[in-house]
């Protein structure tokens, strides 16, 4: 089983609580092994974001619980 010293420092993101929980959860869907399948999916996101060679765009799960618009985003 991997230790902390397995991973990256943690770092400050800033995310609305009906945002980050569900995104957690969808996530999880499509990543279910593991300690944090949100950061290895931010981590996709911003290599390929960034261009990087070889990256891609994470796989996004099937349709579910999540997909409803939380109440940060109508606003």
């Amino acid at each position: 089983m991997p230790t902390d010293e397995d991973y990256d420092p943690q770092r400050k993101f800033r995310a609305p609580a009906d945002e980050w929980d569900p995104f957690e959860k969808a996530t999880r869907a499509e990543h279910p092994e593991g300690r944090s399948p949100r950061s290895r999916v931010l981590r996709e996101f911003m290599r390929w974001y960034m261009r990087r060679p070889g990256a891609k765009l994470p796989t996004r799960p099937p349709a579910g619980p999540w997909s409803e618009p939380s109440q940060s985003a109508e606003d």
